[in-house]
């Protein structure tokens, strides 16, 4: 089935970015194409991230795995926060690691590894969370305003709808990217119902407020296929209740 009008222009967003970034040698992978960029540049976004007053207040912190944002991940615990990641596709009854700096035996940096994470952390349910003072998104692409596109797989989004409807992300709740500065776009992004906007971009060099980003009110059914939603049990649970 060819993809619908909304998913080519978000697709032509993201080949453009892809493409910028290779040609400027950007990241670290061989190909950024399909991915969340591993940006050069990454341990300086967290660096600035963890300057700004929204952090230095967070106790709570949930992170993509993504590599890019593995610096921010392992700042986070060397801070002391508390932080939760979540297991690749959603895919168990538990779908979030928890990263508790007080009970790690290893160094926050190592713990921060999404691979080493999912071999020492515990899984917890989405109800046994904390609410969140602050979430730390991936991007391929993201504009001032606060619209943003992932790589396409959705799960972040799916991601916050949970957490929004189980009133784990808050009005105070503050949502953030780190990105390599050609990742930040002057091309309008097409957002959907679903789409989490960001309220910060941060890249090595700049912090970047957004206004009003969007905000989903909670999991959008009509935008997931019946098997989208049998293969994520939390989903499934929920659309039974």
């Amino acid at each position: 089935m060819a993809a619908n009008p909304l998913d080519r222009a978000k697709q032509a967003v993201r080949t453009r970015v892809w493409d910028a970034l290779t040609t400027a040698d950007a990241v670290h992978d061989p190909s950024v194409h399909g991915r969340i960029p591993n940006f050069k540049g990454a341990e300086g976004a967290a660096a600035r991230l963890t300057k700004l007053p929204v952090w230095q207040r967070a106790g709570v912190v949930k992170s993509v795995p993504d590599k890019a944002q593995l610096p921010v991940r392992a700042a986070a615990l060397v801070a002391g926060k508390v932080v939760y990641m979540a297991v690749p596709k959603l895919a168990t009854t538990k779908p979030f690691y928890l990263l508790d700096p007080t009970a790690l035996t290893i160094p926050p940096t190592e713990a921060a590894a999404s691979r080493t994470a999912a071999m020492i952390a515990p899984t917890v349910e989405v109800d046994a969370l904390r609410p969140l003072d602050l979430i730390i998104l991936g991007s391929v692409a993201v504009n001032r305003d606060g619209a943003r596109i992932g790589k396409g797989a959705g799960y972040s989004d799916i991601e916050f709808a949970l957490l929004t409807e189980a009133g784990l992300v808050t009005p105070k709740t503050v949502v953030v990217t780190t990105v390599h500065e050609l990742q930040v776009t002057d091309t309008p992004i097409p957002t959907t119902e679903h789409d989490v906007g960001v309220d910060l971009i941060v890249t090595p060099d700049k912090t970047i407020t957004c206004p009003n980003p969007h905000r989903p009110r909670g999991v959008d059914w009509s935008a997931l296929t019946a098997e989208k939603i049998a293969a994520i049990p939390a989903l499934a649970a929920r659309q039974r209740v």
